[in-house]
């Protein structure tokens, strides 16, 4: 059965793979799955035949014979439970990895995206900037607990799993904040997850996307 992905025709972050797609894509390179991308418009996520797959208009989805899936966390999930390369067989191992991932889109994710709401919304606001001091001081919170915890280990728990695959995408969209930075073994971190052929081949396909879009 072949794996159909949905993806921003045109996406907002420019090529630099921020986009949630670019989860499943790395996921589904990490275990070596091909899949075919389905690329749709802003005004096509909102319509009844998107919004059948994915209730809220959003990307991505995930289709695979007679399932379909939405948000990424469950759509990885999925995929690793399905296919080896991502969780460990040993099931405590398993759990722990399984863990990580919830850790990163529940407890990491939040105070990042508040800070793009910040930024991007909410930026004319006249408590903006007290607002956005708040926010940057929640996640360097964040930060400091996962740098202690990291210590000097590659991975968040043993081998690379789906766990680090969920915590490098949460943390990349700290990359243009500067906060990533104070914290360098979690930039290290980040770095050897963009580093994973697998990562380089999922972001080599999303960038292309944009790169067509952009000159289409």
């Amino acid at each position: 059965m072949t794996i159909t992905i949905t993806a921003f025709e045109s996406s907002p972050d420019r090529g630099k793979g921020l986009a949630r797609d670019m989860r499943v894509r790395w996921a589904l390179e990490e275990v070596g799955q091909p899949y075919d991308v389905r690329l749709v418009s802003f005004a096509e996520m909102k319509q009844p035949a998107h919004c059948a797959l994915h209730p809220f208009g959003q990307i991505p989805t995930y289709e695979e014979g007679g399932l379909a899936l939405f948000e990424t966390g469950a759509i990885i999930f999925h995929i690793a439970d399905r296919h080896a390369g991502l969780l460990p067989d040993e099931p405590n191992a398993r759990a722990r990895a399984i863990t990580w991932m919830f850790a990163a889109v529940n407890t990491v994710e939040p105070p990042i995206l508040d800070l793009v709401t910040v930024k991007l919304l909410e930026g004319d606001k006249p408590w903006a900037e007290q607002r956005l001091s708040l926010v940057q001081d929640r996640i360097r919170a964040r930060l400091a607990d996962l740098s202690a915890y990291l210590g000097d280990a590659e991975w968040l728990d043993g081998a690379f799993s789906a766990g680090d695959l969920m915590m490098v995408t949460v943390l990349l969209r700290l990359s243009a904040s500067g906060l990533l930075v104070e914290y360098p073994n979690l930039a290290a971190y980040v770095a050897r997850g963009e580093a994973r052929p697998a990562y380089q081949r999922a972001f080599a396909d999303q960038l292309a996307v944009f790169t067509a879009a952009s000159t289409g």
